[in-house]
């Protein structure tokens, strides 16, 4: 996995699911285990587990690499097998005031991120992951890199976190130096950069925007070096907002997105411009947000309030 440069969240879950597949039939080498094995277990997923469609493709995905990739065995054709059969949930939208308030509960050390999954449209490790050297200032715009499904997109730089965003790495340049001085500093690069250009990581350009407060130890080489603020922590953080704020709905670090492409259609702009932002390959993807806008159905008008209205025209 670390040849093809995936992501350590892939190799921790590849290898949940590898462990969990090798147990499940009692330790039995996957040599021995059949593709109607496979099948059944991913069966067994749906059936009696009760996992969301995108945990069993995970598992399917972790099974598929371990036999292609490891075993050099062909699976052949898995054919049909059962699938979780939920469809897919409306996502949970903020109201503007509940933005303006959820930010402002976050502490002050946490509320520029908040700000950027907000006013970009990011995933929440697409900003965490951001460098010095994706934030154009002069054409106002964010390069995302390696979002979801490795695609790279653009999105736009929010005006008023322009400001904000150059006192930042004003603080990161300051740590950044902190630790040059102490022969450290070097950052993970991703793909074979480290060994192509061996200064680069050093270089002020490939930090990140977002640098943790401590040290660390890479567990893919041994390498003491400073990561980016723990996703964990601003998870965290922000459930406490929720509460704080009283907001009463379950949001998390993903309804900042949400509710950037809710409002960005409810300000009237195009579902193909926001399918860009948002770096879904697919429109289908897109339009759920069509569905929580503030006025479904075009402004139709309920028959209850319909009826009320009516009786107050009768009784005055």
């Amino acid at each position: 996995m670390r040849l093809r440069h995936m992501a350590l969240s892939s190799e921790d879950a590849y290898w949940f699911w590898i462990r969990r597949f090798i147990l499940f039939y009692n330790k039995r080498h996957p040599r021995d285990i059949s593709t109607s094995e496979v099948k059944a277990f991913l069966a067994h997923l749906a059936e009696h587990q009760n996992v969301a469609v995108a945990t069993q493709k995970q598992a399917l995905n972790a099974l598929v690499f371990l036999y292609r990739e490891i075993l050099h065995q062909d699976l052949g054709d898995l054919g049909h097998f059962a699938r979780p059969t939920r469809p897919p949930r409306i996502p949970v939208v903020l109201t503007c005031d509940e933005v303006d308030r959820l930010l402002a509960a976050l502490p002050l050390k946490y509320q520029l991120i908040g700000q950027l999954l907000y006013g970009t449209g990011m995933r929440l490790m697409e900003g965490l992951r951001l460098r010095v050297g994706d934030i154009d200032f002069n054409r106002n715009q964010i390069v995302v890199r390696e979002g979801k499904g490795f695609r790279d997109r653009v999105t736009m730089l929010p005006q008023s976190l322009k400001e904000p965003l150059q006192r930042q790495l004003q603080r990161s340049k300051l740590i950044h130096d902190g630790d040059l001085k102490l022969g450290l500093g070097a950052v993970y690069l991703p793909y074979a950069l480290s060994r192509k250009y061996p200064n680069a990581n050093r270089h002020w350009v490939w930090q990140y925007v977002f640098p943790s407060h401590k040290l660390c130890r890479d567990p893919r080489d041994g390498t003491v070096r400073r990561h980016h603020v723990n996703e964990a922590t601003l998870q965290r953080v922000m459930l406490e907002a929720v509460r704080v704020a009283a907001i009463p709905k379950r949001v998390g670090c993903h309804t900042l997105r949400h509710s950037f492409a809710t409002h960005l259609l409810e300000a009237g702009y195009d579902i193909r411009t926001l399918q860009q932002l948002l770096g879904h390959k697919e429109l289908a993807t897109t339009m759920i947000y069509t569905h929580v806008m503030s006025t479904p159905g075009l402004g139709v008008c309920s028959p209850l309030d319909a009826r009320i209205s009516v009786s107050r025209r009768v009784s005055l």
